[in-house]
């Protein structure tokens, strides 16, 4: 049987994997806080024949090797953490970062998870969360009362009540070592792992962390073009590797005729 269908179909099978990635952030052009992911790809062991630097049977050293390769397999996928472009929305609760930097919701278990979708707003009781209901940590509880809200680039948030200003809390931001370690829960959320590293909290606008912006929101950071580009690639490679498998086919048939 011929190596070549075995290694195009593991061609193939990674174009589609491509494809699939590539299918998902074209999908999440338009969520907030989304970050795109890059899918990576390695070379399968060789079936080595000779090696390079082998002795020839004259005595001489072969230059090169026969070493014919098995394929590509997935080695996993990025997410590339650039900067969205923020959008303004009016709205006083809601909040986009700046720089590097996570927020912290606590999730229905008590896990905590980070996520750059500043979507917040107050629930029944004055409380942020964010729009699935997650409280934003460490909490901010603002009065039902309060006329106006006021969010600093550093995280302090305050309202205006009765004409007295009152402090509400900080806003902390959380980074980690290797932000590609995280985890994706869905729902623009991330939990860490022992890859990420322990979170390191800190000020927004501090060493390290970027500032916060009141009433807009970080878009994705999804460029269309490049997206479609990398789609029209795998699809012509899908097809290519398909050829190889035919092409092979063919050479078998034409075998099996020069036996009859």
């Amino acid at each position: 049987m011929l190596k070549a269908f075995f290694t195009s179909a593991t061609g193939m099978r990674a174009q589609e994997l491509l494809i699939d990635n590539t299918a998902n952030n074209l999908a999440n052009v338009n969520t907030t806080g989304f970050k795109r992911s890059h899918l990576e790809f390695a070379d399968l062991i060789y079936d080595v024949t000779k090696l390079p630097g082998a002795p020839t049977a004259d005595g001489q050293t072969a230059p090169i090797g026969l070493q014919i390769g098995n394929g590509v397999r997935p080695v996993g996928t990025t997410n590339v953490f650039t900067q969205g472009v923020p959008t303004e929305t009016g709205i006083t609760t809601h909040m986009s970062i700046e720089g590097d930097g996570f927020f912290k919701v606590t999730m229905p278990d008590g896990n905590p998870a980070y996520t750059r979708d500043g979507s917040f707003v107050l629930n029944a009781d004055g409380v942020m969360v964010n729009g699935d209901g997650r409280l934003l940590d460490p909490n901010i509880t603002i009065p039902n009362t309060a006329e106006q809200i006021s969010i600093a680039s550093t995280g302090e948030v305050s309202y205006l009540e009765n004409g007295v200003v009152s402090q509400a809390g900080t806003i902390e931001l959380y980074r980690f070592a290797n932000m590609a370690g995280l985890r994706q829960l869905g729902g623009n959320l991330y939990a860490g792992s022992e890859a990420s590293g322990p979170e390191i909290a800190g000020t927004a606008g501090s060493t390290g962390f970027g500032s916060l912006r009141q009433g807009s929101l970080e878009g994705s950071n999804v460029e269309v073009v490049s997206e479609m580009v990398a789609l029209i690639t795998a699809q012509r490679a899908y097809e290519i590797n398909s050829r190889a498998i035919r092409a092979g086919d063919e050479m078998l048939s034409n075998t099996s005729q020069i036996v009859r």
